[in-house]
């Protein structure tokens, strides 16, 4: 069997219908969006189609998207400019967020840009407490909120509709890291109360390095990035045509499929968990797995205690299977997943996330489940 690719949540392979679609633009566009001759202008038509394209998707208006090189850069310029913009003194987050916002929160508390940082309670699925988010926002309104729509690590989802409600109450501003569902669910911004989405084409089978921002037409930031006057002067730089144009592309795609999709791929995560379940001892998993509660991409697995547990990933390596994992952190051990440190899983059982995508199939998932039997019955500890 080819190698089997079930490392979807960390980047996604590019649809060929993408790639045609870039190659059309490489092949035959080449001018400056910026220039006002005619080849400028020509890009210039191309990039503002992009902008209506991704706009419509999600129930915005074309003045609320700015492009980007990604999920990282969009995550801090929310959070940084967002910030600043408002004068905001206190953050609220969780500890499981992705690093592009758990470094920005930590980075901006250190140098004084923030004078606290909270974190909301999680469970030890990784699910958030409004409860607990609604409590900090009555001690300290006007608060700058993050939280992701579904963690990466472990497919837990928050519900966004219902923390956009509690931050609108207490007029706080509210950005979610959105990266891993873009594309997977639908965003319609008139119902979801956030200021701040985002998005990494790469995600959802479009090219790297490009992504955008969506940004609340109600407020104003100033730029993360200085520069020309590109993306409306709120972001310097020669925008990265190619890729944008695959972005629109691949979100159309995705948002054209996506109820096939979600129905195909759900079946597939399911079939490997009652398959694992049924024939790995002391198997388990992390972070909710039930359909409504989880990304129905990601199944974080929870091996039972192995020798040379470290080398579990490099043994699924060379059995043709590509996943991404690891532990919780050690006592005393900055090594490890602070996503699944935070929930609390046991530091000596090693675990794999298995992210799937629409290329993926059921003799793949059958192939794999096996070669993990194999490999826990050679290494368990006894």
């Amino acid at each position: 069997m080819d190698r089997i690719y079930l490392d979807n949540a960390a980047t996604t392979p590019l649809d060929k219908r993408v790639i045609a679609e870039m190659v059309h633009v490489m092949e035959n566009f080449y001018g400056n969006p910026s220039s006002i001759h005619a080849q400028g202008r020509e890009v210039r038509t191309l990039l503002e189609k992009a902008r209506k394209t991704v706009a419509g998707l999600l129930n915005a208006v074309p003045a609320e998207i700015f492009f980007t090189s990604g999920g990282t850069e969009a995550d801090n310029m929310a959070i940084r400019c967002g910030i600043a913009a408002f004068g905001i003194k206190h953050a609220i987050t969780s500890k499981i967020e992705h690093h592009a916002v758990e470094h920005t929160m930590d980075q901006l508390l250190k140098d004084g840009t923030i004078d606290k940082l909270s974190y909301v309670n999680i469970d030890h699925k990784g699910a958030i407490n409004y409860d607990h988010l609604e409590q900090l926002l009555q001690e300290n309104p006007r608060s700058m909120v993050s939280l992701m729509h579904a963690n990466n690590e472990l497919g837990t989802l928050t519900d966004v509709e219902r923390v956009g409600e509690i931050c609108e109450k207490y007029d706080a501003i509210f950005h979610s890291d959105t990266v891993q569902t873009m594309g997977h669910y639908v965003h319609d911004v008139r119902k979801l109360k956030a200021h701040f989405i985002v998005c990494a084409a790469h995600k959802l089978h479009g090219p790297k390095g490009v992504g955008f921002i969506y940004i609340n037409h109600n407020i104003k930031i100033n730029p993360l990035i200085f520069g020309g006057a590109q993306e409306r002067n709120m972001r310097g730089g020669t925008e990265n045509i190619y890729g944008i144009v695959g972005l629109a592309k691949a979100l159309e795609l995705a948002y054209a499929d996506m109820e096939q999709h979600q129905k195909e791929v759900q079946e597939l995560k399911s079939y490997m968990k009652e398959k694992l379940l049924a024939e790995v001892p002391g198997i388990g998993f992390n972070g909710e797995t039930e359909p409504e509660k989880s990304l129905y991409t990601v199944l974080n697995v929870c091996f039972p205690e192995m020798e040379m547990s470290d080398m579990l990933l490099f043994n699924l390596d060379i059995n043709g299977i590509s996943a991404s994992g690891g532990s919780a952190c050690s006592s005393g051990s900055n090594i490890g997943s602070h996503v699944l440190t935070a929930i609390g899983a046991d530091p000596n059982r090693p675990s794999v996330r298995f992210s799937f995508c629409k290329h993926n199939t059921k003799e793949e998932i059958d192939y794999v489940v096996e070669k993990v039997r194999q490999i826990v019955e050679q290494n368990v500890a006894v």
